[in-house]
């Protein structure tokens, strides 16, 4: 025979042409367990893995064919071939009924023992093929919904944590994960059908794991075989109990690669391997992704903190804490700006955003900021600043807008002097109470008629001591599917409670809102006393 080895169900209440039919399959190779009614049968099939079932069509207690039908409208048992066997019903119109009733052929005696077993081969390689065709295809549906989680995955712990989870799923063996960070840090992760199991794991590991295959330092991606004795000199503390398949997958030469190993019980066929090879392949390009959006992130992060001030003057009389929060989703460089400047006589304290999230708009950012010191350094007043500023936008970035506020201040009186273009209006706090300041005016880079001072909103104001003014942009309180309004007030109410250390101040009224879709930038400026 060509098909594997099976466990066929015999059932005949004769005892002959059960003993027969047993012996024949027996010299075949099968297993064979017997059964000599309808009632039995259900037994042995609950007790035996049984491949084939060998059924008479008259037993004492049902019709074979009724068994038949039973079998194959039971959900445990329809995928089970059934060979009709008879010595009575014999006629061309009792096969037609038992075929088309759900045997899958039908033989009649006297019956020949090489024609039956060839009957039987067929039918098992028919559906053994079957089998193999929809176990295939669901393990092809569970990689392509594995590939959609690691692809969806936005960190490298959850990318381990669902590669592991896919590889259990496609393959029902215990699998780990190997993958290799830019932080130097392996994420080692085990699922055994119960969730992630993460373990410590020596940063060698993944190179090692490499020079298991043919991969060595090469780029690419190879599946090997490997013992159980060399998996656990590796790895002494793995709980495997047979050899691995193990695929290990690199896309650079100067990236770490990634490791994914199953149970060899679980990757058996050449289809297997190459599924395994599909699934290392679609997590090493996800990790090259994830490892260049970190990288990229971090160098925005960077180059974001080194465009803002190094450090905030020292004002005798005040207190000063300043908080920039790049949106935790976005890599690429954002527009937001503070700036605090000692003028001698007076302060200078301006806050900005400018449209977009690019590296373009990180440029205009740094010429805005240093045109704003340079022409504060020059003694303008902040209308006459933002009017100077406007201009910089017209003749060098006339596709560019900036909302902006600037204050100047005077630290022996108090008094204030602050000017907004298009910016939030400025928060004041005062013996547990806080008001919005004007806001508004029309955003830098819009054409205007001279006369620049009319599209400005200007407020005069002191501050007393123990006074506090808290200038933002509209990250802090831009929510999708909240009105700004809501919002504001609640900064209003949150922020009408003024810490005595302005750090934390300014942590709580950041944490107050939680994760930020676009960057944020906070100034806040108090009074100490008289």
């Amino acid at each position: 025979m060509t098909t594997a080895a099976t466990t066929t169900l015999v059932v005949d209440d004769n005892d002959t042409e059960r003993c027969t039919i047993g012996g024949w399959l027996r010299r075949a190779g099968h297993t064979v367990v017997e059964a000599t009614t309808a009632a039995e049968t259900w037994v042995r099939l609950t007790e035996h893995a049984v491949d084939l079932v060998v059924l008479d069509v008259r037993l004492p207690d049902m019709s074979g064919i009724e068994v038949c039908e039973r079998i194959k409208a039971a959900p445990d048992t329809r995928a089970l071939p059934v060979i009709h066997i008879s010595a009575q019903a014999v006629d061309v119109a009792d096969r037609a009924q038992g075929l088309r009733r759900g045997a899958d052929a039908y033989m009649v005696d006297p019956i020949d023992p090489g024609e039956f077993l060839a009957t039987v081969e067929a039918v098992l390689r028919y559906y053994q093929a079957l089998r193999r065709a929809e176990r295939m295809a669901a393990r092809m549906a569970e990689l392509t919904r594995t590939s959609l989680d690691i692809n969806a995955a936005t960190s490298f712990d959850g990318l381990a944590a669902v590669a592991a989870r896919g590889a259990f799923a496609i393959f029902g063996v215990p699998a780990s994960v190997f993958v290799l960070p830019p932080d130097g840090r392996v994420r080692r992760t085990i699922e055994f059908g119960i969730g992630p199991w993460r373990r410590d794991c020596p940063p060698e590991i993944p190179a090692r794991i490499a020079a298991l295959t043919r991969l060595g330092d090469d780029t690419g991606t190879e599946v090997a075989r490997v013992p159980l004795r060399r998996w656990l000199e590796l790895l002494p503390d793995s709980v495997a109990d047979d050899d691995l398949m193990l695929v290990v997958s690199r896309l650079k030469h100067d990236r770490p690669p990634i490791g994914i190993a199953v149970g060899v019980r679980g990757a058996r066929t050449e289809d297997d391997t190459n599924l395994l090879r599909q699934l290392g392949q679609a997590v090493a390009l996800a990790m090259e992704a994830l490892r260049s959006y970190t990288e990229e992130h971090l160098t925005s992060l960077t180059l974001q903190h080194s465009l803002l001030p190094a450090s905030l003057p020292s004002v005798p009389g005040w207190s000063l804490a300043v908080r920039y929060e790049p949106a935790s989703d976005q890599a690429e460089v954002g527009g937001d700006f503070y700036e605090v400047l000692d003028l001698g006589d007076r302060v200078l304290v301006a806050i900005g955003d400018v449209q977009g999230h690019s590296l373009y708009a990180a440029t205009v950012m740094a010429e805005v900021r240093h045109a704003l010191r340079a022409f504060a350094a020059e003694g303008h007043d902040s209308v006459t600043i933002l009017g100077l500023l406007n201009d910089v936008l017209h003749r060098y970035h006339d596709d560019q807008t900036v909302t902006m506020s600037v204050m100047t201040l005077d630290p022996r009186s108090g008094a204030a002097h602050i000017a907004t273009a298009g910016h939030l209006p400025p928060l004041h706090i005062s013996d547990g109470h806080a008001r919005y300041g004007r806001g508004g005016g029309l955003l830098l880079g819009f054409p205007r008629e001279p006369g620049f001072g009319d599209g400005v909103a200007v407020e005069e104001t002191r501050v007393p001591p123990g006074g506090t003014i808290v200038l933002l942009t509209d990250g802090l309180v831009e929510d999708r599917g909240i009105p700004l309004a809501d919002n504001l007030e609640r900064l209003r109410t949150v922020a009408a409670d003024v810490d005595d250390e302005l750090e934390r101040y300014g942590d709580r009224i950041i944490a107050e809102f939680g994760h930020r879709e676009d960057d944020v930038a906070l100034v806040v400026v108090r009074r100490d006393g008289p």
